[in-house]
């Protein structure tokens, strides 16, 4: 269920998921932008504080949403890596967690006075967004089972292509030249 979901199953080539999280950033805009303009003039300007707004209804379900869909593609991605996503995904979440709690404890270690993070976890981060933007594609050609595809739809050579056919119908293993 949690493949169907979140695209675990599913691969994404470097090209598509930028052009992906390209066009996610300005669905999110979009959306923000609406979000906004439906909750802004209806709100009294003294209930206008950062928490109001962010309970809001619309801005929760914008939240999920922008949640799912970011979450989906970078799993498919990191599928189309090479990597499993579901052991991928909670140890990166588990970094993050644990980034955010040892900022929190030790300040000195922080990024800054308003940061809840540290360099590792920058780092961290910076790494594994460079992977996902930059890192090649996995396999096409193999699958986990070691089934190795039908490559006929592959552009091939027509002239020895027709020679193996001729090869195979005769019965001879020779190459005509």
């Amino acid at each position: 269920m949690l493949g169907f979901l979140f695209g675990f199953n599913a691969r994404l080539g470097r090209m598509h998921y930028v052009l992906a999280t390209i066009g996610l950033a300005v669905v999110m805009t979009a959306i923000c932008f609406a979000i906004a303009t439906y909750v802004l003039p209806g709100t009294p300007r003294a209930m206008l504080s950062r928490a109001a707004l962010m309970t809001a209804w619309p801005t929760i379900a914008a939240m999920v949403f922008f949640g799912w869909a970011t979450l989906t593609l970078q799993a498919m991605r990191i599928r189309d890596i090479g990597w499993d996503p579901v052991c991928v995904i909670p140890a990166w979440i588990a970094i993050v967690i644990v980034d955010n709690v040892v900022a929190g404890r030790i300040p000195a270690w922080s990024l800054g006075h308003d940061h809840d993070g540290t360099a590792v976890g920058a780092l961290v981060n910076f790494v594994l967004f460079l992977a996902l933007m930059f890192w090649p594609g996995g396999d096409y050609e193999s699958t986990s089972s070691g089934h190795t595809p039908d490559k006929s739809w592959q552009k091939r050579d027509t002239a020895s292509l027709t020679e193996a056919r001729i090869a195979r119908a005769t019965g001879t293993n020779a190459a005509f030249r």
